[in-house]
């Protein structure tokens, strides 16, 4: 097991220069090699951004991806058209900015057998392998929350359930997760926000309606995640679970105590990426049930205002939540990425700078 005390979730902003080139592509202004170059710039850019600050695990920022759940429905056909508000919707809340309220796309919904283009991630693990001088780290999705995809009324003709549909979806990564493996991927991550949403009682409504209970939706999606993890001994799995992170708006609040024990427990990953960045968290108690095999990597810096932390309150909530759990079993980070999407939080890159350093230096004081 990777047993760094420092790690990012995934996402870093954006470059302006990758945000054009994209529009640009979709216009048809530039080829397909010139939007890769920049691509592999805005790469090249975060993991120097990461190693620079001092973090221990390296991302590739999630610069090739629309939203950090994209990676599938751009390499996989058979979803139809999936705008970027496939990924945003909800009711988002912000103490600072006010409501956003985005419509779930009404058409949404799997159309035909999904068949694979190509690989989701391992081209993106290849070129940052070649970049990074740590740990280099992949980001995928948990195959449960793929269930925002599927549609009774769109979707039953070529599957007529959500299981036979998620089951499609988990064959898709078990195959991506062995092809990273064989080119030397060792840090694989799985974001499953869902879990978490279901303490809210209008999502955890939506995601009934999908045709699951949520007792099923907790027991189930964790048989789901774990066959994606299943059979690789050698490669370190995290789990990040959060209740929303978008344009600096959250979705839902709640502690962890009615989730803990099943997912902390049952679920296979070694390191559980855990938001704790604000009272919306809950308390630290529910850490005492993370096993002695797994680590907890705590969300204390956020990433939805250039609030800066410091490394002396930093220290402080570590030495906090060391009460419930073995201080050399936790970690720091981010709470969530700083870009889930190509739109990006209300932070600055001096800000997303700032704020990995500051875990660092946190990290050298706390653990040395």
């Amino acid at each position: 097991m990777i047993k760094a005390h420092t790690d990012v979730v995934g996402s870093l902003l954006r470059p302006v220069e990758l945000l054009q080139a994209r529009k640009d592509r979709e216009a048809g202004r530039i080829t397909p090699s010139e939007f890769k170059s920049v691509e592999d710039a805005a790469v090249d850019a975060a993991v120097r951004l990461q190693e620079d600050a001092g973090i221990d695990v390296i991302t590739d920022g999630e610069m090739r991806r629309l939203s950090f759940q994209s990676a599938l429905t751009d390499a996989v056909d058979g979803f139809g058209d999936v705008p970027l508000d496939a990924f945003l919707w909800g009711e988002w809340h912000s103490d600072v900015l006010g409501e956003m309220d985005i419509a779930r796309p009404p058409d949404l919904g799997v159309r035909a057998k999904l068949k694979r283009r190509r690989h989701l991630a391992a081209e993106d693990f290849t070129y940052l392998r070649s970049r990074a001088k740590r740990i280099a780290k992949v980001t995928l999705t948990s195959p449960s929350l793929y269930a925002n995809l599927w549609s009774k009324e769109r979707s039953s003709e070529v599957y007529p359930t959500l299981d036979d549909f998620l089951t499609d979806v988990v064959e898709i990564y078990r195959s991506e997760v062995e092809e990273l493996v064989r080119l030397g991927c060792t840090y694989i991550q799985l974001d499953a926000p869902h879990y978490p949403l279901l303490i809210e009682p209008k999502w955890r409504a939506f995601y009934e309606a999908r045709g699951w209970s949520v007792d099923r939706w907790l027991s189930h999606g964790i048989d789901l995640d774990n066959a994606v993890m299943a059979g690789h001994d050698d490669v370190t799995f995290s789990m990040h679970m959060c209740r929303g992170n978008q344009v600096s708006r959250w979705l839902v609040s709640g502690d962890y105590e009615p989730i803990a024990r099943q997912i902390f427990t049952k679920i296979h990953a070694q390191r559980l990426l855990l938001e704790y960045d604000d009272e919306r968290s809950g308390s630290f108690e529910p850490l005492r049930h993370v096993p002695d095999d797994k680590m907890a990597i705590l969300g204390l810096v956020t990433t939805k205002t250039p609030r800066r932390e410091t490394v002396d309150e930093l220290a402080v909530r570590i030495t906090e939540a060391a009460r419930h759990m073995d201080l050399e079993r936790l970690g720091l980070s981010p709470q969530c990425g700083f870009a889930t999407s190509i739109i990006g939080n209300a932070i600055t890159v001096d800000d997303e700078i700032a704020k990995l350093t500051t875990i660092a230096h946190t990290a050298q004081k706390v653990w040395g």
